[in-house]
């Protein structure tokens, strides 16, 4: 991996996170609070980005590049999309990463220690908070969508299995 160090206010760094869906509703002076927590990782292919059951609070957002998520060695998704977001779980609840992150090619990532938001004050640390709280309900509102369209064509497919098996 390679890392920038923490990033300053830049008007390029800005105009770039506004290009990022899940940032793009926010002001320059709400960005610049997360810039001052973020660095910018740069990784090779299969390289291994978050490793399940280790304990951190950094969030990631796809800058470019796919990644690859696995759980106990089965692939559960490929994430490749601008914005995409990673590594939320363990920031919002505290607990072990509950899956390894890999590289599928070369990838660059804006990464937030959501852990030195407590070296914000003021109107810059509310802000960071805000931004990291509504990308994490935006996030998991949609997984949550996701997961129940899944479960009912599940359930239809075991139904319709039920049917089969009946007759």
């Amino acid at each position: 991996m390679k890392e920038s160090d923490y990033l300053r206010d830049s008007k390029k760094i800005i105009d770039k996170l506004k290009q990022i869906p899940t940032l793009c509703s926010f002001s320059e002076k709400e960005l610049h609070g997360a810039l001052q927590l973020s660095k910018i990782r740069k990784y090779e292919p299969e390289e291994l980005i978050i490793e399940e059951g280790s304990y951190d609070q950094w969030v990631y957002f796809l800058v470019s590049g796919k990644v690859r998520i696995v759980k106990q060695g089965k692939e559960l998704s490929v994430l490749g999309r601008i914005g995409d977001v990673f590594g939320e779980m363990g920031v919002i609840d505290g607990s072990a990463r509950s899956a390894s992150v890999y590289a599928v090619d070369q990838v660059v990532c804006l990464a937030c220690d959501a852990s030195h938001a407590d070296r914000l004050s003021g109107s810059d640390r509310l802000a960071f908070t805000c931004i990291l709280y509504q990308v994490f309900a935006e996030l998991l509102a949609n997984r949550l969508r996701k997961t129940s369209e899944e479960l009912i064509k599940a359930e239809k497919e075991i139904s319709s299995l039920k049917s089969r098996l009946n007759k």
